[in-house]
């Protein structure tokens, strides 16, 4: 299964999808981008006059990289009914601000009877740690 299959595999449409593009993915994780347009619906009011990116965003952004595109390429593009998110321990570092390109890269812990938890962390582009921690799903 290609990059591209898995992107257009994926259970979002904009505005809600937050992945740009997949660097690498294997069977032990993914590398992927994504750049937070200035004109998200969000940055309007999180924050007044100094916006950055809400937590639950780039919680979710780590998800639909980490847990959702390797769940596609490790069920090999079989149909997947719905990918449940189900725990997260997340620590956020830095604040991402609109325009900033971020690139999310997740390491499998374990996949097995559809449960798939994986590390993940997330890198501005300084290549500083902006959040980190780990995720897990079911994949049904």
């Amino acid at each position: 299964m290609n990059k591209q299959e898995i992107l257009s595999k994926l259970p979002y449409t904009k505005p809600f999808l937050f992945v740009d593009e997949i660097i690498t993915i294997n069977e032990n994780g993914v590398e992927g981008t994504f750049v937070f347009d200035e004109n998200l619906e969000f940055y309007k009011g999180h924050f007044k006059d100094n916006p950055v990116t809400p937590g639950v965003i780039l919680t979710e952004t780590m998800a639909q990289i980490g847990l959702v595109c390797l769940g596609i390429y490790l069920n090999k593009g079989k149909n997947i009914k719905n990918i449940a998110f189900t725990s997260s321990e997340v620590e956020f570092l830095k604040p991402v601000y609109p325009n900033e390109m971020v690139t999310v890269f997740s390491e499998k812990i374990y996949y097995r009877f559809g449960k798939l938890k994986c590390k993940v962390r997330m890198l501005n582009g300084n290549n500083e740690e902006v959040c980190t921690g780990t995720l897990a799903g079911m994949i049904l």
